[in-house]
């Protein structure tokens, strides 16, 4: 059994699109984390430095999404999960990345899953 920790619907500024005049102007996607522990609660001690800083890893998703331009949010999203992945303690992380650019469409999104090659 592997214990998550999970961060939903993480607003992040970016500039993702095809077109250039997309790209052209910061625009909100939402970022949603599950990600696997390497051990599991049990013996945390009710101690940080037990588990997943999960305020570092927000602050990190928002650092590397506002970081440069991407064309497409497939790039975005892998670029996210290598620095979830990137975490002391973090075997995987499955990870949804949200654009709302479609008329009638809530949103579009991707999902990916990634590991730590060793875990």
């Amino acid at each position: 059994m592997s214990d998550h920790i999970n961060i939903k619907g993480l607003r992040v500024v970016t500039r993702v699109g095809v077109p250039d005049e997309e790209r052209a102007r910061p625009q909100t996607v939402s970022v949603s984390v599950s990600i696997t522990l390497a051990k599991s609660f049990k013996g945390f001690d009710d101690k940080l430095e037990h588990t997943i800083d999960y305020f570092r890893v927000s602050e990190s998703l928002r650092e590397v999404a506002a970081s440069g331009e991407r064309q497409l949010i497939e790039t975005l999203a892998e670029d996210l999960a290598a620095a979830v992945v990137a975490f002391d303690g973090v075997c995987a992380v499955t990870l949804e990345v949200e654009k709302f650019i479609l008329a009638d469409c809530d949103s579009v999104s991707v999902v990916i899953t990634r590991a730590r090659e060793h875990c």
